[in-house]
């Protein structure tokens, strides 16, 4: 009994939404348009992957009694103040000691630690 009153509302749904995707475009102008999306998705996918490889394989390590500001700001979380305050407690004998000087968080450290060096 339910297969009668379900089986016309999903015959009128399944004709709505072919009707709904019917264009006006000949299937070469939806080639066309595919082609072009698809090549678009691969430049970016590309450009993505590549950034994501830079990232990975860039990890240089900073000095944190020789780096400038910029050098500071440029590893992950860091922010202007916290470059500001590294370089107010200069020198350092161990990259730690920016936790136990209270410098940086046991967070803010745990996101650079392996991107910083400390040179005597």
């Amino acid at each position: 009994m339910r297969f009668r009153l379900i089986l016309p509302f999903v015959i009128c749904c399944a004709v709505a939404a072919l009707t709904a995707c019917t264009s006006n475009q000949s299937p070469d102008q939806i080639r066309q348009k595919t082609t072009q999306a698809t090549e678009t998705v691969k430049h970016d996918t590309k450009a993505v992957a590549e950034g994501i490889k830079d990232g990975l394989t860039n990890k240089k390590s900073i000095d944190l009694n020789k780096a400038s500001k910029d050098d500071l700001e440029s590893l992950p979380g860091m922010t202007s103040r916290s470059a500001d305050r590294i370089i107010a407690e200069r020198p350092y004998a161990d990259p730690r000691q920016l936790v136990s000087w209270h410098v940086l968080s046991e967070d803010e450290y745990a996101q650079i630690r392996d991107r910083v060096t400390v040179t005597r």
